[in-house]
């Protein structure tokens, strides 16, 4: 299965890469032949903290490479008076009784803590081209259902202003 990005987070990770490679790679090698230099590496606490760090930033570069290559690009274009990417709304949640506002994003840059849900997630798949005053009815898994009306949509853009998730 293929990750849906847009254009913008496509740029992002290509941002980062080039820095892990061409910055961070370098100075990281650095770091464990400095590291490796103080004697026995079987009681060098800094050797494996620095190669830990290494290894850290060579799975990063791993897996923008995958996201790059698997990615399958799509358009942020939505209706005007549907929800849609980027679009940040006003739902009433009817099992918690109260207003939620969030956002629409791709995978990549969602966080739920500051209301910017995957267009992927349960919420996301029912919100998506819902228009004002439409009811939703969310199955988040297991037995945990509950009801969302749209109460407002404002309309977004892919503005870049959202940084990529990390790990």
């Amino acid at each position: 299965m293929y990750d849906e990005l847009t254009e913008v987070d496509i740029q992002k990770m290509k941002e980062e890469l080039a820095h892990r490679v061409q910055v961070l790679r370098p100075k990281l090698i650095e770091d464990v032949q400095t590291a490796r230099a103080f004697g026995d590496l079987s009681e060098n606490y800094e050797y494996k903290c620095a190669k830990q760090e290494k290894n850290r930033n060579d799975s990063r570069i791993r897996y923008l490479e995958r996201m790059i290559r698997t990615a399958k690009v799509i358009s942020v274009d939505a209706a005007e008076d549907a929800v849609g990417l980027f679009d940040k709304v006003v739902v009433y949640h009817g099992k918690l009784g109260r207003e939620m506002t969030i956002r629409l994003v791709t995978t990549l840059r969602s966080d739920a803590g500051k209301g910017l849900i995957s267009k992927e997630s349960p919420v996301g798949k029912a919100l998506l081209g819902r228009k004002v005053g439409d009811r939703v009815h969310v199955k988040a898994g297991g037995d945990v259902e509950y009801d969302m009306e749209v109460r407002s949509i404002e309309k977004g853009q892919d503005d870049a202003s959202l940084e990529i998730r990390r790990y």
